[in-house]
């Protein structure tokens, strides 16, 4: 094992940002993905590939879980080929996945059984802020085994704070993606309102975002909304939708009132309606003009 060997295993979108930026900063990278072509895509950046979850930590003791769902989080650890077959005891796993505490806990048990540490970092921020490394990790775990990832952290991102026990970290990125989502929506809401009125959309994007009613969702996912163009290589309605949903049984499970989460919830599910499901939430746009009745004096546009 290199000391400066890191492994991956999920290196789609946002897997294989976070590996370009460890190979910039000299890392050995090798990863594991389910689909070939992410491997080749990371060989041709400089990293290696592994034939399994397994593989992957029999080449380093520190390892980045970058997953699209429970399911392939419990296939990863226990499935065949999976981490726990290496069954290395000095291993820590960064778990960085938006996924429901209990399934973290059930994987966080099964590896701490073999004697492997799994730490709770999940992410706030997009793959393509991912690719620029304006990201945060919000880290939970054993203080000691935090300390001993953050190097690698911060070569990926600009942020690791640490929130305590494990749970921390993915409670704390579901109140942070409670935002996310309802910005993303008030910011379409904004800018449908300006349109109606005759407003041109770049100049009030720029006004908007110079002002007090800016906002990172507005800074971000505006530009898309003016272009009408909703790429899906940094975050689709699926994906936040799902997010949507945990933050919805979350706050459920503490009785709090969620009912702007659950407005945002209901757009997401008329984007699929649409058959923009695949799209950037920033599509929302297209729900509010989907909604908005053509106008007497506008000549329906």
């Amino acid at each position: 094992m290199v000391e400066d060997t890191v492994g991956l295993v999920g290196v789609g979108n946002m897997g294989s940002a976070m590996a370009g930026n460890l190979l910039a900063d000299g890392y050995d990278v090798i990863g594991y993905d389910v689909d070939g072509r992410r491997l080749t895509d990371l060989e041709r950046a400089g990293g290696r590939s592994a034939r399994s979850p397994r593989a992957v930590l029999e080449h380093t003791d520190r390892v980045v879980l970058s997953l699209p769902s429970a399911a392939a989080l419990h296939d990863v650890v226990s499935g065949d080929g999976g981490l726990l077959e290496a069954a290395r005891d000095d291993a820590v796993l960064a778990e960085t996945s938006t996924l429901a505490l209990a399934d973290k806990v059930r994987a966080r048990d099964a590896l701490a059984a073999a004697g492997m540490t799994l730490l709770d970092c999940p992410i706030s921020g997009t793959a393509g802020q991912a690719r620029e490394r304006d990201m945060v990790f919000y880290t939970s775990g054993p203080r000691k085994a935090v300390r001993r990832f953050e190097p690698l952290l911060l070569a990926m991102g600009r942020g690791a704070p640490w929130l305590g026990k494990f749970g921390a970290g993915i409670k704390a990125k579901l109140v942070s993606n409670l935002l996310v989502s309802v910005h993303t929506m008030a910011a379409a809401e904004a800018l449908n309102l300006a349109e109606r009125a005759g407003l041109d959309p770049e100049a009030m994007f720029d006004v908007l975002t110079a002002g007090a009613g800016t906002s990172r969702m507005l800074e971000v996912r505006g530009p898309m909304m003016v272009e009408r163009s909703y790429p899906s290589d940094s975050a689709t309605v699926g994906i936040l939708a799902k997010d949507v949903g945990l933050i919805l049984e979350f706050a459920g499970e503490l009785d709090a009132p969620a009912p702007l989460v659950s407005m945002v919830s209901q757009f997401f599910a008329a984007a699929r309606g649409i058959g923009r499901g695949d799209a950037d939430p920033a599509v929302l746009a297209e729900v509010y003009r989907t909604l908005s009745v053509p106008r007497r004096d506008d000549g329906g546009s």
